[in-house]
């Protein structure tokens, strides 16, 4: 279920775009490289998207379970208030 809802919600989540920093090394960087060199390059990059992808996909099942788990606690302590107000009016 946490999948299905991360998939419908991708689209509102925006990718960062390259730093500055990220850009003055890749370009001159790529610039000098063969075609077959650029080839790797390019699937390294897509390697660590991925990688990133999986890290950001992980981090929002792990945020979710955290915060049904504190919904759940609040929850729990709410009706532990409620049973005890009740219990003492009773005695």
């Amino acid at each position: 279920m946490i999948d299905a809802m991360y998939n419908y919600r991708q689209g509102e989540i925006h990718s960062a775009e390259f730093s500055d920093e990220f850009n003055k090394l890749c370009i001159p960087f790529e610039d000098s490289l063969s075609e077959e060199q650029i080839d790797v390059f390019h699937r390294i990059l897509d390697c660590v998207s991925e990688t990133a992808s999986a890290e950001m996909r992980a981090a929002y099942k792990v945020g979710f379970k955290d915060g049904a788990t504190m919904m759940q606690e609040i929850q729990d302590q709410n009706n532990l208030s409620i049973r005890n107000i009740s219990f003492s009016e009773r005695c």
